[in-house]
């Protein structure tokens, strides 16, 4: 498969428009998976964010031998 990658404007229209330079790539026959990305809401950034920085905080005094790339005493 082969990707052509282009942004366009989300108007409401059950229609996505394709700029010409995108359209003048596509074979002229055939199928085609489309996926659309859309931007991601800034509240569930945010949340995702606030999830990360919780799940770094809850690490265990245990687990901090795990924090270095080689513990002590191994790359003697």
């Amino acid at each position: 498969m082969r990707a052509i990658e282009f942004i366009t404007e989300l108007n409401g229209a059950s229609a996505l428009p394709i700029p010409k330079e995108a359209v003048s790539q596509l074979p002229k026959s055939g199928k085609a998976r489309v996926i659309v990305l859309t931007e991601e809401d800034s509240e569930d950034g945010q949340w995702r964010q606030a999830a990360y920085e919780q799940f770094l905080r809850d690490d265990s005094p245990e687990d901090s031998v795990y924090d270095c790339a080689v513990p002590p005493g191994i790359a003697d």
